[in-house]
């Protein structure tokens, strides 16, 4: 049943917000400040920060920014491929330009721009893509979980972390669209659009809640990104409110960055149409925050087709499921299998989603660890294959590809690769040869190829010359690898043909009776030969006797060498077939270079297992140099959580040395 809102939409409140983009910035007083070059700058309390989505109060000639512009309010639509539909006929009469120059996002691009997203999962991933990425600035974990929202008692989705958090500079730019100041090579996130796509895939709404210590400056923001207010409330761009708060050790407490009339209309917006009904209740979301850290709650979560949670809590205490994606076969092994289940588990998701996480991080979903899982370790025969892509000249870092067959095999009918970019999982199980062909069945392997660019989504890669370069390898790799190793797990070795018979005999080992034919001449002491079909006519009118005899009478087989070295001493033999007629000559040169070829194949064969076995010791040393380098920052992120502790107790030291100075001081004065 689609649950209703408690909401007041008829409700028009004139507040000071976030919008995209503002041309005049006001700092915390509200005295207007200067604009810089392309109106890049603005202001947080005292301080100057470049953001797409700012802290401003409403300017008279923009007013636009803040009142309910024309535009009719969307329709209240639950389900997420509907909700995108706006009553736009009066839009035509909405306000005339005023000749600034910069653009105003509509509420409507929230919608249009998640629907990069068809998976829900994937929208959950990036979000999980945040929390591993403040792994380098000491996060330990993130949680994913069912939260309750208060004022309606429905469903809504937790993800929290205890990251470094964001400033409320940071957090602006992660309203915004386009900023990312994740600058490492290691970083997933980079186009500073994965927080909206995401949440807004997920719900309709959003509110954040951030703590961050930086420089002996304490801060704490809550942002909220709903896409319910701005439609029922008819804004024809995006707003968002945001409350900033900064410790201050001389009180003790947190107290606001805004000035007065700022924040309570700020606050005045979140308290309508967020979970919480006072700021009390929003300040108490910081309690198990910690000291630093990030906390996401998604509400008002679509509904599928079947006026259903899209994300099914319900049917395990322990995971979170998508009913519809749920497609069972007759086929156990199939059904259970993780190639089958990813698509609908998030917990067997999740467990692949990373090719490496650090044993100090855990992912907790319902409040139970996921178990990291390796692809590769499910692979028997196991073989590891290097790849060098090359693109206008020049050649990429070598990618070293395991392949191998599922423990399985051959009862499931999967294969595919799992292939990584920057240690997050692209495209699962991507299937590269047809299930028609037989020929690959049951070969699975797992790469991680950074040379190709993944899509806004992270849930492909861009269509480059290197994807479809990478794609025709891994196929080819695919056939041979399975044309080598399919006799392991009971295929027929289908390398193993069988010898030609020669065009002159047939079936029984009887003479083909239209080789001889009498002369028309009647002369019976001469013969004439009709030249086989594809042999030029070299024996016209020859005499019988000049022509190679066939022997009947039985012929003692001789031992057919192993390996034959000059084709002199192969062909100057007799070979004699099973049938006892003599097998012509160049049916033995045609068995001869087959038999070559495999041995050239056989030769090849070694070759690659050499190099194979080399490859495999340097994937083993570089796992070992992996290990020992993770061990490393386990051990200076130690060393550097007690520097921290020890750096903070000597300041509560510091300011209690100056409190006594100061009392010390006025009993002396006095």
């Amino acid at each position: 049943m689609e649950t209703k809102m408690s909401y007041n939409a008829s409700t028009q409140v004139t507040h000071d917000a976030l919008v995209v983009k503002p041309e005049h910035r006001y700092g915390s007083k509200g005295q207007a400040i200067p604009q810089d070059s392309e109106e890049n700058r603005g202001s947080i309390g005292a301080q100057s920060s470049t953001s797409v989505v700012d802290q401003v109060r409403t300017p008279p000639e923009d007013a636009g920014v803040t009142s309910s512009s024309t535009i009719c309010p969307a329709p209240v639509c639950r389900q997420f491929w509907k909700a995108g539909s706006y009553i736009d006929e009066l839009s035509s009469k909405s306000q005339q330009p005023t000749g600034k120059n910069y653009l105003h996002v509509h509420p409507m691009f929230l919608h249009s721009n998640a629907t990069s997203h068809k998976w829900a999962f994937g929208a959950v991933a990036e979000l999980l893509d945040n929390a591993v990425d403040e792994i380098q600035n000491g996060a330990t974990f993130v949680i994913v979980d069912k939260t309750t929202n208060p004022k309606d008692s429905t469903t809504a989705l937790l993800v929290q972390d205890d990251g470094g958090g964001m400033d409320p500079q940071a957090m602006r730019h992660c309203m915004g669209f386009g900023f990312s100041d994740k600058k490492s090579d290691s970083a997933i996130g980079r186009y500073g659009n994965g927080f909206k796509t995401s949440t807004m895939r997920l719900g309709a709404d959003v509110i954040v809640f951030s703590r961050h210590f930086k420089d002996q400056t304490w801060t704490q923001s809550i942002g909220l990104l709903s896409y319910t207010y701005l439609t029922r409330t008819g804004h024809d761009r995006i707003v968002v409110p945001i409350l900033d708060y900064e410790y201050k050790a001389s009180t003790s407490e947190f107290v606001t960055l805004q000035d007065t009339e700022h924040f309570i209309s700020n606050l005045s917006i979140l308290l309508e149409w967020s979970p919480f009904s006072t700021e009390a209740e929003l300040l108490q979301q910081f309690d198990n925050v910690g000291s630093h850290g990030t906390k996401v709650i998604i509400y008002n979560l679509w509904l599928n087709s079947d006026a259903k949670l899209e994300l099914d809590f319900d049917s395990d205490a322990e995971d979170i499921l998508i009913e519809g994606n749920i497609k069972k076969t007759g086929c156990k092994i199939m059904n259970d299998h993780i190639a089958t289940r990813f698509s609908y588990s998030l917990r067997v998701y999740l467990s692949i989603l990373y090719l490496r996480i650090p044993e100090t991080f855990k992912i907790l979903l319902r409040g139970k660890v996921v178990e990291h899982h390796n692809v590769a370790d499910d692979l028997k025969h196991q073989q590891y294959i290097l790849y060098k892509p090359q693109a206008a000249g020049h050649e990429e870092a070598g990618v070293v590809t395991t392949i191998g067959f599922l423990k399985e095999a051959p009862k499931v009918n999967l294969c595919g690769f799992c292939v990584y970019h920057k240690n997050r999982l692209i495209m699962p199980f991507w299937q590269v040869v047809s299930y028609s062909d037989s020929r690959g069945r049951g070969v699975v392997g797992a790469l991680e190829a950074n040379f190709v660019e993944p899509t806004h989504n992270k849930q492909d890669f861009e269509k480059t010359v290197l994807l479809q370069k990478l794609e025709k390898r891994l196929k080819e790799m695919t056939v041979e690898y399975w044309n080598c190793h399919s006799v392991l797990i009971g295929y027929r070795d289908l390398k193993k043909r069988r010898p030609k018979v020669p065009q002159n005999l047939q079936p029984g080992g009887r003479t083909n009776v239209n080789m001889f034919q009498n002369n028309s001449a009647g002369d019976s002491g001469r013969q004439t030969i009709n030249r086989p079909p594809g042999f030029p006519g070299v024996f016209h009118n020859a005499n019988l006797a000049s022509l190679p005899r066939v022997s009947s009478e039985p012929v003692v087989l001789e031992k057919r060498k192993e390996h034959p070295d000059l084709v002199a001493n192969a062909t100057s033999k007799r070979k004699v077939g099973s049938d006892g007629f003599s097998v012509p000559g160049h049916i033995r040169v045609e068995q001869f270079v087959q038999g070559s070829a495999t041995r050239s194949q056989d030769s090849e064969t070694t070759k690659l297992m050499d190099e194979n076995k080399k490859l495999r010791a340097k994937c083993l040393d570089h796992r070992v140099r992996s290990q020992n380098l993770e061990l490393k920052a386990m051990n200076l992120s130690s060393e550097l959580e007690k520097v921290k502790s020890e750096y903070e107790r000597l300041m509560e030291e510091l300011q209690a040395l100056g409190t006594v100075k100061e009392e010390r001081s006025r009993n002396v004065n006095t």
